[in-house]
């Protein structure tokens, strides 16, 4: 069975799915362009803004990663949300 979650749910997630879109891309451009201080500077704002977004989603809304990687209430918040493949 599907969890119906908030639309505030989807709304920050699509956010740090954006957010997460243009790191990757940006880390694989500055694997073959290291020197580009404008770039670099762009990908420290964009870690930033990740930390800040992922910050926020998991006090409301649990756990991003497992394995000690993010931190959790009690009750256990990992199965709280809807797995990567029902979002």
């Amino acid at each position: 069975m599907d969890k119906i979650m908030p639309e505030q749910f989807y709304t920050m997630l699509e956010e740090l799915q954006q957010v997460d879109f243009v790191l990757v891309e940006l880390t694989l451009y500055l694997d073959t362009h290291p020197l580009d201080s404008q770039a670099i500077q762009q990908y420290n704002q964009c870690a930033q803004k990740r930390m800040q977004l992922a910050g926020r989603f998991e006090l409301e809304f649990g756990p991003l990663k497992s394995f000690g990687q993010s931190f959790t209430r009690q009750p256990w918040q990992w199965i709280d949300t809807p797995w990567p493949w029902q979002v």
